[in-house]
């Protein structure tokens, strides 16, 4: 395990000089490399405006916080950076809550600055202050799921709460670090060097050569080792690493779904995802082997069918190795044989070396095997994907989408059938261009993280393939899009419902009431084009299957922000694992 290596800065000298607290704070987030900046303004960030406007920085204005906080989100996926978010107190922070959650459950980077009422006026309940059960206490509403949360009770303590929030955004498991600051403080004077401390350089954690030696022994000698993969491998730029262990060791690869596009979606070993929303291939092998080596995963239920061993995992009798960034993580679900904190890319780089000189191991039979398991699904569906149906069938959706959009392009998700049937259906051939919302299932996640994903990817496409009921949530991201130019193509999957809740309702409970869109008794859809157009944007309502295809090509080489409207079937995502939930429901008479 390797240690931490901490920068000494030299000392600086002292000086008399001062200058306002936000424009010095807006310069060092410069110099932390901060390009981009989120969020929707409100009294108490008045003062950050003015610097962040005198700034080399781009500000991007939203209108509406929650939407601020996943574009924030789907920045920092695509650029590797954290995302940063300037909010207002009160309402401005209970909108933006939700998005930061869901940042968090995904093991994002993010920095959220908020302001706060003035610190002499603590007690008396200003306007908009959040106090009913402390004295300025707004921030304990992010408790829950930040990593750390600041209140800067000191005009002199700002410049080294923001150095430890981008410290530990990064640092261990990403996630969201909240700084909470009164708005005299954005006024105060500081001195002109008071921003005198970047985050140390911190060396990743790796495995030690013997225990390396340790888990490719355990591989080479089990009979039906599996390498399970999570969005861990994803965000530490591991996947070629992870291809070449596999191929090394010759052990098929599943994955959950943040994990989708560690490997190429053709290679031989690739078994697909797991879970409720998995492909029985990867599900049987999971329950069959003897061995399981996972990276860069926290185990969560939806990718464990609710960790029930009759569907995805038997463990035990399986033996569990467990790579993990959180300690926290090992062994919280599943007896573990031995865990390993470890960056997975630099764990994966030290078993490849460990596993160097093995004889090779290829296996035609199980590479058939894998073959033959991935076709028998795909066969389930394969006749859609060419389908003249309308409303149309999803399948066709995402196979137009398929076909437009380059390899290298990115496709972000909302949470329903876009989000599980990409998962299992949709072939990822370059690593990282799947983006979607895992841990909290976020809807109108998709709309707003695309806006971020454009901004980190600016010459790469960017479609957001969501649902009616996720861009009907806050289409006002268009406005967005368009006051920025940031190009991005929504692809709205229209079922008039919402879907997934309405299939559930109707497989439990014979109707599904509170689920769907209608008017009179009839769907009711809203025609989203329209509305885009209103904000001056692209857009094409799809009246025929064969429509689509040339839409979204006219909407990807045009380069502007361009909604299509798809009218679909709502039909379930097929769902060969399980959910206990499914369990719990039950109908009166």
């Amino acid at each position: 395990m390797t240690t931490a290596i901490h920068a000494i800065p030299a000392p600086l000298p002292q000086t008399t000089d001062t200058r306002i607290a936000a424009y010095l704070l807006v310069e060092y987030l410069e110099q932390l490399g901060v390009e981009v900046v989120f969020g929707l303004c409100g009294h108490t960030i008045i003062g950050m405006l003015d610097a962040l406007g005198r700034s080399r920085i781009r500000y991007v204005s939203t209108r509406h916080e929650q939407i601020a906080a996943h574009a924030a989100d789907g920045y920092a996926r695509a650029s590797g950076k954290p995302g940063v978010l300037l909010t207002h107190l009160g309402p401005g922070l209970t909108n933006a809550a939700t998005g930061v959650a869901n940042a968090a459950l995904d093991s994002i980077p993010m920095v959220v600055i908020a302001g706060d009422v003035q610190s002499y006026y603590y007690g008396r309940h200003p306007h908009q202050e959040v106090n009913l059960h402390q004295d300025a206490d707004q921030f304990q509403i992010y408790r829950p799921f930040c990593k750390r949360v600041y209140r800067v009770d000191r005009a002199g303590d700002l410049p080294r709460i923001i150095e430890r929030a981008f410290h530990l955004a990064q640092t261990g498991r990403p996630g969201p670090v909240l700084v909470d600051v009164p708005m005299d403080v954005f006024s105060a004077d500081l001195p002109v060097d008071a921003f005198n401390k970047m985050p140390a350089e911190v060396a990743r954690p790796t495995i030690d050569r013997m225990t390396a030696e340790r888990i490719v022994a355990a591989l080479a000698a089990a009979e039906r080792a599996v390498l399970y993969a999570g969005g861990g491998v994803l965000s530490a730029r591991a996947s070629g690493e992870l291809t070449t262990l596999a191929e090394a060791l010759e052990l098929p690869v599943a994955h959950t779904l943040m994990g989708k596009g560690v490997l190429h979606e053709h290679h031989p070993l690739l078994l697909g995802q797991s879970g409720f929303w998995g492909t029985p291939i990867a599900n049987q092998k999971l329950r069959e082997a003897d061995l399981i080596l996972a990276i860069g995963t926290r185990l969560a239920e939806a990718n464990s069918s609710s960790w029930d061993p009759r569907f995805t995992f038997t463990i035990p009798p399986t033996r569990l190795i467990h790579v993990d960034a959180d300690v926290a993580e090992i062994g919280r679900n599943f007896p573990t044989e031995l865990g390993a904190v470890a960056d997975a890319k630099l764990a994966l780089t030290a078993l490849i070396e460990a596993a160097r000189g093995l004889p090779s191991r290829r296996n035609e039979s199980l590479r058939e095997e894998i073959t033959r398991g991935r076709r028998a699904f795909a066969d389930n569906w394969s006749a859609q994907y060419a389908s003249d149906q309308y409303p149309m069938r999803p399948e066709r959706i995402l196979n137009e989408l398929r076909r437009a959009v380059p390899e290298d392009g990115y496709i972000v998700t909302d949470v329903g059938w876009n989000k599980n049937g990409v998962g299992q259906q949709f072939p990822i051939t370059v690593p990282g261009t799947f983006i979607t919302p895992s841990g909290l299932a976020t809807m109108g996640f998709g709309p707003a993280a695309a806006l971020g994903v454009k901004l980190a990817q600016p010459e790469r496409s960017v479609v957001a393939l969501i649902g009616d009921g996720a861009f009907g949530s806050n289409p006002s991201v268009v406005a967005t899009a368009m006051e920025q130019g940031i190009g991005v193509v929504w692809l709205v999957m229209d079922n008039a419902a919402f879907g997934t809740i309405a299939g559930l309702t109707k497989m439990h409970y014979g109707w599904e009431f509170g689920c769907l869109f209608e008017r009179e008794g009839e769907p009711y859809r809203t025609d989203f084009a329209q509305i885009a157009q209103g904000y001056g944007a692209d857009a094409v309502f799809i009246r025929a299957a064969d429509e689509l295809g040339p839409a979204l090509d006219q909407a990807l080489a045009s380069g502007r922000p361009t909604v299509i409207q798809a009218p679909m079937e709502n039909v379930p995502t097929p769902t060969p694992g399980h959910w206990d939930i499914n369990c719990v429901y039950r109908k009166g008479s």
